[in-house]
C-alpha cells in the first residue's frame, strides 16, 4: 500500500512539474520561479500592487493601531499599526477553486414534469342577428 500524498505542494514540486512540461532543466526553472517570487516580494515592499489577470491581485494595506487584551492577565495592550499583504482572488481562480468539489455529486433541483394543458376548443361562431 502506498503512503497517502501530502496535500501541500512545495516549490520543489512545482519546479519539477514545470520542468517536465516545458522541457527546461530544473535548475533554469528554479531560477525563474525564485526570480518571480523575489520580484513580487520586492514590489510589495515598495508598496506596489501586483496584478495577475484571471489569477489575483496582491497589495499592501495598513492595519490601524488597535486595542487588544492579553487573555491570561486581561491587561489592555496597544497593537501598533502595521502593513499586511492582502490577496484578492481572480475570476479564473475563483471559478476553479471555489466551485463545488468534483468528487461530490452535484445536487440538481428535480425537474418538474412538463405541464399538460387540455386541448383548446375550436372558436365558436360569432352570434348572428338572424331570428332563425
Amino acid at each position: 500500500m502506498s503512503a497517502p500524498k501530502s496535500s501541500t505542494v512545495t516549490k520543489k514540486e512545482l519546479v519539477h512539474r514545470i520542468a517536465e512540461e516545458t522541457g527546461h532543466t530544473k535548475v533554469v526553472v528554479k531560477e525563474v520561479v525564485q526570480l518571480l517570487l523575489d520580484t513580487i516580494i520586492d514590489e510589495l515592499a515598495r508598496g506596489k500592487r501586483i496584478e495577475f489577470r484571471e489569477f489575483g491581485v496582491f497589495e499592501v494595506r495598513s492595519r490601524a493601531e488597535r486595542q487588544a487584551q492579553n487573555p491570561r492577565t486581561l491587561e489592555k495592550v496597544v497593537v501598533p499599526e502595521k502593513r499586511v499583504v492582502k490577496f484578492k482572488v481572480g475570476r479564473k481562480m475563483r471559478d476553479c477553486v471555489c466551485s463545488p468539489i468534483a468528487d461530490e455529486p452535484r445536487r440538481e433541483a428535480p425537474k418538474a414534469p412538463p405541464e399538460t394543458l387540455p386541448p383548446t376548443p375550436p372558436p365558436s361562431p360569432p352570434p348572428s342577428n338572424s331570428p332563425f
